[in-house]
């Protein structure tokens, strides 16, 4: 048996520059961080005991016959895109700290978690960097489906990141040489913000690439915010202005497509705001899910009290991606 461990991440800085239909012209650049919080993907291969050929374990339980018949889409593309047949019975189980659907890179950060356990369990071992790759293409060519190739990175190589996307079709990961302290005060200051709700954030994320050329202004001011951000946490700079750098992005990013935010999100915002943080966003290609803040410590009661319905998440940022955490024989 393989098991998986991937983190998920936030996206700071830059998001919208990741969509191929952009940097491929433009260039790109994102920060971003893995945290704390994981999807786990056990898979071994099927002992030939059972009448089924393969058990799938996610929200539902499959029992099939054939991989075809795998109702999940990045199983089943996955098996198919690695080359997987039908010469052995697969049993895949997927378990993860966050919902789904929820802006946190959940799909990408799968994607590579089911590649790095599959080829795992192949005997086979792969690279960060070809781990990213693959995992982009599986999901932008493959299965066709509208995502950035920011979530893919940060889940493969973890860290605190400025990821450089290239005319050229490739990418450049710059890890941040920040000290421990700098971070754990960091840290302190982040807070998610579970809205309750989920999304399939491909149907905003195409209604964002459809307009692309026309928010090309908006878009250069974000990505030209990446350095700015990554100036302030490696400089000797007030932490105080990445929150209200972040305030400027979402002020920005929200304008990308009517659909990014709306009224409960925009709600949320401002009352945190009123309460003390200094600025924050919704993760993800937006419309639900986690709200990321920057909230100085002593502020974070108060907001805290005034989105008391909402669920509150602590988050650390995690120095590691993808990996094995364990590798026992095969059947």
């Amino acid at each position: 048996m393989i098991i998986s461990r991937t983190p998920y991440r936030v996206s700071f800085f830059g998001g919208g520059t990741d969509y191929p239909s952009w940097y491929r012209t433009e260039g790109g650049s994102v920060l971003s961080s893995s945290i704390d919080k994981y999807c786990y993907i056990s898979c071994r291969y099927l002992p030939p005991f059972f009448d089924i050929r393969h058990r799938i374990v996610w929200s539902h339980i499959e029992t099939v016959g054939t991989i075809q018949e795998i109702l999940h889409p990045a199983i089943k593309g996955g098996l198919q895109f690695l080359g997987f047949d039908e010469s052995n019975g697969l049993e895949i189980h997927h378990q993860g700290d966050l919902p789904a659907r929820s802006g946190i890179g959940s799909s990408s950060t799968f994607s590579v978690g089911l590649i790095k356990a599959l080829l795992a369990l192949r005997g086979q071992e792969i690279c960060k960097f070809d781990l990213a790759t693959k995992a982009i293409d599986l999901e932008q060519n493959y299965l066709k489906e509208s995502v950035g190739s920011q979530d893919q990175i940060a889940a493969a190589f973890g860290g605190l990141n400025v990821i450089r996307f290239l005319q050229n079709n490739t990418f450049e990961v710059n890890a941040l040489n920040i000290s421990k302290n700098r971070i754990s005060d960091l840290e302190k200051n982040l807070l998610l913000l579970y809205t309750g709700e989920s999304r399939m954030g491909g149907a905003v994320a195409a209604k964002v690439i459809s307009s692309l050329k026309q928010n090309a202004s908006h878009l250069k001011k974000l990505a030209s915010m990446v350095d700015k951000a990554a100036q302030i946490l490696i400089g000797d700079h007030s932490l105080e202005d990445f929150g209200g750098l972040l305030h400027e992005s979402w002020m920005l990013k929200r304008e990308l497509a009517d659909c990014i935010s709306n009224g409960m999100v925009d709600e949320i915002y401002q009352n945190a705001l009123k309460h003390g943080a200094l600025g924050g966003k919704l993760l993800g290609a937006g419309s639900k899910g986690f709200m990321l803040f920057y909230i100085p410590l002593e502020k974070q009661a108060a907001v805290k009290k005034a989105l008391s319905n909402y669920l509150w998440v602590p988050i650390q940022l995690n120095s590691e991606g993808s990996s094995i955490i364990y590798h026992g024989s095969n059947f």
